[in-house]
């Protein structure tokens, strides 16, 4: 005969997901400040202290939240990483198109840019944000741009982890700050600029 005992894991994974959730959804439809512990908790439906027992606050549940979601949109795609055609130029335009599709994405915008912001003044949270959220991305530029360097389609002094920011910093920038449109022939253009200069040739 079946056990009648509830499953204590799959209750707290489907709490858990709920939390997740609920955190986005509030954080999209009304804004991260007007975000609270108990408007989560009441959209997630769970008391507020199982949102405390797991997390110190909203922005250790949101990040943790934007954290998965990125794992969810991941599932099923090839593994991570910036592809290697031989044509840096293309790889490099393929893959930031890609992140401009994310950036112009509601389901990432509001979230990335409440942890943006919050990481600015909340020091513990922002250093969590580099380490969990940006350093593995980072990475996979380092990745790439070392092995263009080790094929001789860079210079051979070439730091990747400096370089990485012709491309990455603009776009955060022209997103965070909404200066201008953020668009595909912007991001192109990046990669010209970086990779062959403003100079005449």
């Amino acid at each position: 005969m079946p056990s009648r005992t509830p499953d204590a894991g799959r209750r707290s994974e489907t709490s858990r997901r709920a939390i997740y959730a609920a955190a986005l959804g509030l954080v999209e439809e009304t804004g991260y400040p007007k975000t609270t512990i108990e408007g989560i908790a009441a959209r997630a439906g769970v008391g507020k202290q199982t949102i405390y027992r797991w997390w110190g606050s909203k922005a250790d549940v949101l990040l943790e939240a934007f954290l998965d979601l990125g794992e969810q949109q991941a599932a099923g795609e090839a593994a991570p990483g910036i592809p290697d055609t031989g044509d840096l130029a293309a790889d490099l335009k393929l893959v930031l198109r890609a992140t401009v599709d994310n950036l112009l994405d509601p389901r990432f915008d509001g979230p990335a840019r409440a942890l943006s912001a919050e990481g600015l003044v909340d020091e513990k949270l922002g250093r969590a944000v580099v380490a969990k959220l940006l350093e593995p991305n980072f990475d996979l530029y380092v990745e790439r741009l070392r092995s263009a360097r080790d094929a001789g389609q860079l210079r051979p002094d070439l730091d990747p982890r400096i370089a990485l920011e012709l491309f990455v910093a603009p776009i955060a920038q022209r997103w965070l700050q909404r200066t201008a449109e953020l668009s595909y022939g912007y991001t192109d253009t990046i990669v010209d600029y970086a990779l062959h200069g403003i100079a005449p040739r």
